[in-house]
């Protein structure tokens, strides 16, 4: 059998090139190789403040994003059609330590954040404990890989501390320990100012979408930021380094598919031959053509939204019946009562 991977994600928005990059690539790919369950959790965006309407458009805009870069339907749920995950995170906040929770590094983020951008609202204990419903997500399909960036390893350890936790106090071994999967995730940073990561909270010029149209895409690539001026030489190498701009831009290009027209121009720019007009216009016809079958099958989805809507209805229903063993299961190992 194959083995089996899970990893979720919050339904925010347009998805962009980073997002697309950084974690969702990688889930195409892990299909063909693993048994994978995906999630989009929007319990976890109510951590924030946010508006119903706008979680619920989001939550389905995010669905047909995803299957237009090719998840298959058969892999996905949403976390509110399955409540056995709040359940069981109820069970895990027992098993969880408030010392853990406030080593978090992600909710001293996030809370600043809200002061930040919400001065009008308050810090809500669901941003708290939220790494405890995080672990339930995982869990509670007994996962034995979740693919994860190293800035996300510590949500994972808390969630293999939770398992192995249960498993000595009720003196069993029900609980697998997940595995990080490390895969080479790039980090695409924006064009517009390539010291940060490619963010759409820094404004519209710091992002590009996996399903903008392709005169947009190549407008925004065509003003990226490149050299800031004369580079100096690598100690090392004797050669020229590469400014962030450009190495962006390059990376960009490496993770479309184009990896021969990435090493030439890579040659190029160390023999100094390289032109930025042309390294923008290559970058540019790459992401086109990778995402125009993306906004073609958008298109298709878009225009049978019901069908959709049943698609991932049934889809979470059939995840669900897991997570329905699972919680029954734990019920009876922790001495709680079940309905039969």
């Amino acid at each position: 059998m194959k083995k089996q991977v899970l990893s979720c994600i919050q339904p925010t928005g347009e998805m962009h090139l980073g997002n697309y990059f950084g974690a969702v690539k990688n889930w195409v790919d892990l299909q063909a190789e693993y048994d994978c369950i995906y999630g989009v959790v929007d319990y976890h965006a109510m951590t924030m403040p946010y508006q119903a309407d706008k979680l619920r458009q989001n939550t389905w805009d995010l669905i047909i994003n995803l299957m237009s870069v090719g998840i298959k339907p058969e892999h996905l749920f949403i976390q509110s059609l399955i409540p056995e995950h709040t359940e069981l995170s109820w069970i895990f906040n027992c098993m969880a330590s408030y010392g853990e929770l406030t080593r978090m590094t992600q909710f001293k983020d996030k809370s600043l954040k809200v002061k930040e951008e919400a001065k009008d609202s308050f810090i809500s204990a669901g941003l708290f404990t939220y790494p405890v419903l995080q672990a339930a997500d995982i869990l509670i399909y007994r996962a034995d890989y979740v693919p994860i960036g190293k800035d996300q390893a510590q949500h994972l350890e808390l969630s293999r501390n939770i398992a192995q936790r249960f498993n000595h106090q009720f003196k069993t071994d029900y609980f697998v320990l997940p595995e990080m999967l490390f895969t080479e995730t790039p980090k695409i940073a924006s064009t517009a100012d390539p010291t940060r990561k490619m963010s759409k909270s820094a404004g519209d010029k710091h992002w590009i979408g996996v399903f903008a149209e392709a005169a947009r895409i190549t407008k925004q690539i065509k003003s990226a930021v490149t050299d800031a001026g004369d580079m100096p030489l690598d100690e090392a190498t004797g050669q020229r380094e590469m400014s962030e701009g450009v190495t962006n831009l390059l990376l960009l290009l490496k993770a479309s598919g184009k990896t021969a027209e990435h090493d030439e121009l890579i040659s190029q720019y160390h023999a100094g031959t390289l032109r930025y007009g042309d390294l923008k216009g290559t970058v540019a016809e790459a992401l086109v053509e990778m995402t125009t079958p993306f906004r073609e099958r958008k298109a298709e989805l878009q225009a049978n939204k019901k069908q959709v809507k049943e698609q991932i209805k049934a889809s979470s229903a059939d995840i669900r019946k897991t997570a329905q063993q699972t919680l029954r299961e734990v019920k009876q190992i922790t001495g709680l009562l079940t309905a039969r």
